[in-house]
């Protein structure tokens, strides 16, 4: 059973820079997608930026592209470093992870169907 845990939101000026990071455990298969997708009050779910494990291959939503990186070390962290972030980045950010095949085709629209997520962690910039 994967588990995601979520650590490293909270509250920033903007212009400044947060680092989320998502711990996972549990069985994973050699290649997998995991990601972070946002939702903000009375908005939809929006994919931000995902990483296909086995390739290294990364995508970004348009509104991050530039600003945000996503990462993943050998102990199945995944992290998001935002830079130059905006009152519009403001919302719940969650991980997620699909053992899918494939499951990077469908680009940071996918991320938010993907079947394991955490909790999620506020992000607040003002």
């Amino acid at each position: 059973h994967v588990q995601l845990v979520e650590s490293g939101g909270g509250s920033v000026e903007t212009g400044r820079s947060l680092r989320l990071s998502c711990t996972a455990s549990g069985y994973f298969y050699d290649s997998y997608c995991m990601g972070w997708f946002r939702q903000a009050p009375g908005k939809e779910r929006e994919g931000v930026a995902g990483i296909a494990t086995g390739g290294v291959s990364t995508y970004y939503g348009d509104s991050v592209k530039g600003r945000f990186t996503i990462s993943h070390d050998s102990a199945n962290t995944l992290y998001l470093q935002m830079n130059s972030l905006r009152p519009e980045d403001s919302a719940m950010y969650y991980c997620a992870a699909d053992e899918r095949m494939f499951c990077w085709l469908s680009g940071t629209r996918g991320i938010v169907t993907y079947p394991y997520r955490g909790q999620g962690t506020q992000v607040t910039v003002s």
